[in-house]
């Protein structure tokens, strides 16, 4: 029996998949050897710098591994934020010299401009600000960095000026200098402070950590921003001279910074002011804790604890611009910017310890309106905030100072929508229900709007 003839011939039948297989197992069983890695387009950028960055190619043992590790240099080269350009081209090898299996790798680079400038906003802790720019891309030739800037914002004016420096090899390496001025405004103590100064930094990944050095020096005036100042405030107005050593170690497995589904934050830091010199003699500790947890529905549940100490060294007091402050749309939500704890006369003076927590579960819009797009930027927001700050007697002992954290509790809770703005800043629109309101707080009960990068 023979079935009719439909003009197809076994030899007419394609197999793309078998083919694409076949092809796919050749690529990543033959050997080949990389010969030459070439770096066209350099100009001022000097070369024992970048193979250290490109190094890993020769290591490649076929095809696929080539362009994997190709396509890894290529971004530690765009890394280093000297060029504007890279393009990889992969070749057999040509020449005398040249191996059957023999490859020749080829960067294209661009590089960016002896002079480059910016105009941009930026969004901080509920202020906004307009930044300009001027930078020196690769002024030495090995990937430093020499930048001016200028803010000017809502509640501060600064400018800049600052010298990045990294490893080569090891771009998480680098030392920066940076001399500075910034004047603030803090109208919720009825202060003004102007800082002039000078920093070191060296930055450095330990295992999964990283780690920040940093010296500071600054001379700091402090002054009444209003006729109406406290007289607490008035009596830290003058000029003080602080120099500090710090450092930060920060461990982040989140996914994202600004609006995390996933992953936790730890980051710790401490400042001993005094034994370098100036008139400031402290011992500052705060640490940041935060868990993201993946639920159903694509919901998010989320943790955070903050927490610090200052401890005063000698029988100077505190200064008000080291203490720490609490309230506000970014910390515990349902109470005024920084009108948590003790205050005098209206104007809120900080504290010397504080510790802040919150719970959030961030779901989708209901009926998901604009999934996949532009509606995936916002989230509904359920959160449950608490915090303490005060000023502890130290010669009382641990018990009597957990028990004074633990009297007079600021709490809230309520619900709002959250946009992320990429992973620049976020923005919230909650409704807040304050409770445990002492004596002194000023609340926000109601709407309360919150703009910038760090929130509780």
């Amino acid at each position: 029996m023979q079935g009719p003839e439909l003009g197809v011939h076994a030899d007419d039948v394609e197999t793309p998949d078998m083919e694409q297989e076949s092809k796919q197992e050749v690529l990543e069983n033959k050997d080949v050897i990389v010969q030459h890695v070439h770096i066209d387009g350099l100009g001022r950028t000097k070369e024992d710098c970048l193979t250290y960055e490109i190094a890993g190619v020769f290591r490649a043992k076929n095809l696929i591994d080539v362009m994997k590790r190709a396509h890894e240099a290529r971004q530690k080269l765009l890394r280093l934020g000297i060029f504007r350009q890279v393009e990889v081209v992969i070749d057999t090898s040509q020449g005398v010299d040249a191996l059957p299996n023999g490859l020749d790798v080829t960067f294209a680079v661009t590089e960016l401009r002896r002079m480059t400038g910016s105009y941009n906003t930026m969004v901080g802790n509920n202020e906004g600000s307009m930044v300009l720019g001027l930078k020196l891309p690769n002024v030495f030739g090995r990937a430093e960095k020499l930048t001016f800037q200028f803010s000017y914002g809502t509640k501060e004016t600064s400018y800049g000026l600052s010298f990045f420096k990294p490893q080569p090899g090891h771009f998480e390496r680098n030392f920066a200098v940076n001399f500075y001025k910034v004047t603030g405004q803090f109208p919720w103590s009825s202060l003004r402070e102007t800082d002039r100064g000078v920093s070191t930094e060296f930055s450095f990944p330990l295992w999964k950590t990283n780690h920040t050095l940093k010296w500071e020096g600054v001379w700091r005036e402090l002054g009444c921003l209003a006729r109406t100042a406290s007289f607490a405030v008035r009596e830290e107005s003058g000029h003080s001279l602080k120099s500090s050593l710090s450092h930060a170690m920060v461990i982040d497995t989140r996914n994202s910074t600004i609006l995390p589904r996933r992953g936790a934050l730890l980051k710790i830091n401490q400042e001993l002011a005094g034994y370098t010199g100036g008139d400031a003699s402290f011992l500052k500790e705060d640490f940041e804790l935060q868990f993201n947890k993946r639920l159903f529905w694509d919901s998010v549940l989320s943790a955070s604890l903050w927490g610090g100490c200052l401890l005063p060294i000698g029988d100077k007091p505190t200064c008000i611009a080291d203490r720490f402050y609490l309230g506000g749309p970014t910390s515990v939500r349902g109470f005024s910017m920084y009108s948590i704890g003790p205050q005098s006369e209206g104007d809120y003076l900080g504290g010397e310890v504080y510790w802040a927590g919150a719970i959030h579960l961030y779901t989708p819009l209901p009926f998901r309106p604009g999934k996949g797009g532009f509606g995936d930027l916002f989230r509904t927001h359920f959160f449950l905030n608490a915090g303490n700050l005060c000023n502890l007697n130290y010669g009382d002992g641990p018990r009597a100072h957990l028990s004074k954290l633990a009297e007079c509790i600021r709490w809230s809770y309520g619900a709002g929508i959250v946009l992320r703005l990429g992973n620049i800043a976020r923005l919230e629109l909650n409704y807040c229900i304050p409770m445990g309101v002492q004596s002194g707080d000023r609340i926000c009960d109601g709407v309360q709007f919150g703009a910038g990068i760090r929130f509780l």
